[in-house]
């Protein structure tokens, strides 16, 4: 049963909205960049500590390709793609809605870069709307980690986003992340706010 969001119904959040993108892990960079590459930062993004890398990749399915996918940095213990389910068809796969690092049973692809390709065998994910908040920022909402929240948008198709993660910790700042087939249908812009109105 859902219930208003602690004593703070009405905590206001801010959008970021994540196109299509990919992290990789170290091996996996050093089979497409080459031996000793290394992530370039081209833009800090919302989250401490991660950045937007110069390096891209081409993302092949079934059915379709996406080339020049930007690598979301820092490295991560085992590549993940994050895209939009208009994506998923595009490229011809079944991409499950995940939490990030969720990847046991989701499709894999093929990736190319510069120096070289690889087939992965998992790891293709839509990623599940969530909400950053610091430890202080969650009190403040009246939510913790791993909370299921509703939210209110106000943008030129305003809706309820159902069952929002809460991913609350010490690396996390005040942002909620829709992909793009989200942001489009309730009419999003980056920085725009949305407000929490439940949890479960």
């Amino acid at each position: 049963m859902k219930e208003r969001a602690g004593t703070n119904m009405g905590y206001k959040v801010v959008i970021g909205i994540s196109n299509k993108h990919l992290h990789l892990s170290e091996k996996d960079l050093a089979t497409l960049f080459g031996e000793g590459a290394h992530l370039t930062p081209y833009k800090e993004l919302g989250q401490p500590g991660q950045f937007a890398a110069e390096e891209r990749v081409d993302i092949i399915g079934p059915k379709g390709a996406f080339k020049g996918i930007r690598i979301i940095g820092p490295l991560r213990a085992q590549t993940q793609v994050e895209i939009a389910m208009t994506d998923a068809r595009a490229l011809g796969i079944d991409a499950p809605v995940r939490e990030s690092g969720v990847l046991a049973g989701t499709p894999g692809v093929k990736l190319v870069g510069p120096a070289g390709e690889i087939d992965i065998s998992e790891g293709v994910i839509v990623a599940l709307r969530h909400i950053h908040l610091n430890p202080e920022q969650a009190q403040e909402a009246g939510v913790k980690d791993k909370d299921l929240v509703d939210v209110q948008t106000f943008g030129t198709r305003p809706l309820i986003f159902q069952d929002v993660l809460i991913r609350s910790g010490v690396t996390h700042e005040r942002e909620m992340h829709v992909d793009t087939d989200e942001a489009n249908a309730a009419g999003l812009a980056n920085g725009q706010e949305i407000e929490i109105i439940a949890k479960e």
